[in-house]
């Protein structure tokens, strides 16, 4: 074939010879390989080359057994599990300066099980470096880390003086109830926000997060100001001060103050508010609340949200919250208009009668009014509604309302079920908090209880509730315990449920367990 001609098509009876890769000896040992510049065989050039030569083989690591960080020089403390990768991650920065010095890359690295009480963590690396004119060899190399105790700053002030903090975030509410707090209870778990607290102490209406550093606390109060509608104040006290060297000890306080409006609860809006909001209301429902207040207008279907600044202007209060609910049996109910979605949510609207469950067999009252409920109640169903007929309300709002416009009798909030005791397959974290057990109230401790119980039942029948929280699976659950739950009662998806892996949490029960499975860095 002449050079820059085509070669010949398949089928076409030509000879074409195959191309076979040549082969040299080993000038060391003699045996047949491919060649490389070094003309000797992979196993001549392990037992001659030592990639490894310099890389340290022990190396140190210091302990926080308090609150279960390590040391990251010069002064960071970084919480990390056992065999995790944030572990993994500051192993490796312990030897990363030996490694770009020497020139040798890192391929991958992995957990070998020690025993916990050993205080020691061994890590098996696979090292890669260029040797003789461009052939790079891999090689193993077992690494030990020491594992010194030794109590991170905020745990040490904490030891000397529990009481010894440096800043408070102070939470309130204003509301005869805390199921806001039990909600953020559990979004401050799930981001760990409340880790870095020296403690959680119970105080009248909220709770109180102490922190050795002031950027702990601000970074706490920012997080609360994504997640509810809040106002803060600050305040600074002077503890003591150096005049030489103009060094100066403050303590901080955070009042953190939550608007007192929850889910589920009825507001009636004042004439300017109502003017003001586009004709809303002027009796709407809270559906929502984040970072700004979904307000929703039961007979109309007309959704507005209210951000915090805009909240203060009006600063009205809920004319009734969810302690007033009355629970009633529907009917009969006749669709109005077709379904439709609003900020996420479904709604229908339509006609519904309903009767209280206190009045059967005691008289005839019955109600007919307009619900944004269509789509969720049938006849035969229950609701918990807000009873406008019978409620003794202290609000001027609410009165200027009564006297401007036709109001409903009653407005229904959310389809009830019938409660049977069960156990969950789910389950809850919860916070260490400190309880003052000296002042609090008789029967304070039954009332919360059945306020958790409660905030649990919500969580299983609105999946957009439990979107934002962690649900772990619950080890004492049983699949006969189902068969005591209703069809219609809503349930926790298993899918929506994880595995209870409590990282620093409850660290002693996971060293006792051992590390089976090896992480792998690539």
């Amino acid at each position: 074939m002449m050079p820059g001609s085509a070669p010949p098509a398949a089928g076409s009876g030509m000879f074409v010879p195959t191309h076979t890769a040549g082969t040299v000896l080993c000038c060391m040992c003699g045996v047949s390989m491919q060649p490389n510049p070094a003309n000797m065989c992979a196993r001549c050039l392990r037992a001659r080359v030592d990639i490894t030569e310099g890389v340290p083989r022990n190396a140190a690591v210091v302990y926080c057994p308090d609150c279960f960080s390590y040391l990251q020089p010069p002064r960071s403390w970084i919480k990390a599990g056992p065999e995790s990768p944030e572990l993994m991650q500051i192993l490796l920065r312990r030897i990363k300066h030996p490694l770009a010095r020497l020139r040798v890359s890192l391929s991958g690295a992995e957990f070998v099980f020690s025993e916990p009480h050993s205080k020691r963590l061994r890590l098996k690396l696979r090292l890669r470096r260029e040797v003789l004119n461009g052939i790079v060899l891999e090689q193993t190399h077992p690494v030990e880390f020491v594992v010194h105790d030794r109590l991170c700053d905020s745990c040490a002030r904490a030891q000397a003086n529990p009481d010894q903090w440096v800043a408070v975030v102070q939470l309130r509410q204003h509301v005869p109830h805390r199921r806001t707090f039990l909600y953020l209870e559990q979004l401050l778990i799930k981001h760990g926000q409340a880790a870095l607290a020296i403690r959680v102490a119970s105080a009248p209406g909220g709770l109180d997060f102490f922190f050795g550093s002031r950027s702990h606390a601000a970074r706490l109060v920012d997080f609360l100001g994504t997640v509810a509608p809040i106002q803060t104040n600050t305040a600074k006290q002077l503890v003591s001060h150096d005049t030489k060297s103009f060094i100066y000890n403050y303590k901080y306080t955070f009042s953190v103050e939550i608007c007192p409006i929850c889910r589920e609860d009825l507001i009636a809006l004042s004439p300017k508010a109502s003017r003001d909001l586009g004709g809303l209301g002027p009796l709407v429902l809270c559906i929502k609340v984040t970072n700004a207040i979904a307000l929703l207008d039961p007979l109309t279907l007309r959704v507005h949200h209210l951000e915090e600044k805009k909240y203060r202007v009006y600063n009205f209060k809920a004319a009734l919250t969810s302690k007033q609910l009355v629970e009633y049996m529907v009917l009969d109910i006749e669709q109005e208009s077709p379904e439709i979605t609003v900020d996420g949510s479904r709604y229908q609207l339509a006609y519904a009668q309903v009767a209280r469950m206190s009045d059967f067999g005691k008289n005839d009252t019955v109600f007919t009014v307009r619900t944004h409920l269509g789509h969720r109640l049938s006849p035969g169903d229950l609701a918990l509604g807000y009873d406008l007929y019978g409620a003794n309300m202290n609000d001027d709002d609410m009165d200027k309302a009564l006297l401007r416009q036709n109001l409903p009798e009653v407005i229904l909030v959310k389809k009830s079920y019938e409660k049977k005791p069960r156990t969950r397959r789910w389950k809850l974290k919860r916070l260490p908090v400190e309880e003052d057990l000296g002042n609090k109230a008789k029967g304070e401790e039954e009332r919360r209880e059945d306020e958790y119980k409660k905030f649990l039942l919500d969580l299983e029948r609105d999946p957009e509730l439990r979107f934002g929280i962690n649900l772990y699976k619950n080890e004492d659950y049983r699949s006969e315990m189902a068969s005591t739950i209703g069809d219609d009662v809503p349930t926790v998806p298993i899918e929506e449920l994880i595995e209870d892996l409590s990282l620093g949490d409850d660290d002693e029960d996971e060293e006792e367990e051992g590390s089976a499975q090896a992480g792998m860095v690539e």
